[in-house]
């Protein structure tokens, strides 16, 4: 499955390349009319409507390649596995796990200073915020 999906990014790469290319070499409407009034354009290699027709067209293979492939990757990215319950609400719920033991690294509170016995080192060291409480304690009580 994996070739087939580069084969078909490679493919649509490659056609999006041409198509650019060739719709940058085509010649607008308006160039149409001075090669009717003897300019330089009916001395090119198709003529001067020739190659009208060959570009043109050799522009709508390379889109239509270009939209085929753009289909394919859709239709392969959508391939995903899909559960047998249509609902997400028939499934059973998905819980974590209760935290058991003490707990470590961020999530424990550091514990309080010790007293200072000096009133100079008191003013130096700012004293811990207390810690907020969280769930129902968070709630204030008249």
């Amino acid at each position: 499955m994996n070739l087939v999906w580069n084969l078909v990014v490679a493919l649509q790469i490659l056609a999006a390349l041409v198509m650019i290319g060739l719709v940058l070499i085509q010649h607008g409407k308006g160039a149409d009319m001075g090669a009717s009034f003897g300019s330089g354009a009916s001395g090119s290699l198709f003529g001067a409507t020739g190659s009208a027709n060959f570009m043109s067209r050799s522009t709508a293979v390379c889109a239509a390649i270009f939209f085929a492939c753009t289909l394919a990757l859709a239709y392969f990215s959508n391939d995903r596995s899909r559960p047998a319950s249509g609902s997400v609400l028939d499934q059973p719920s998905v819980t974590a796990p209760a935290a058991s033991g003490p707990l470590t690294g961020a999530a424990q509170v550091p514990a309080a200073a010790p007293a200072a016995t000096s009133a100079a080192s008191a003013a130096a060291v700012p004293a811990a915020p207390a810690p907020t409480a969280s769930g129902a304690g968070a709630v204030p009580t008249k």
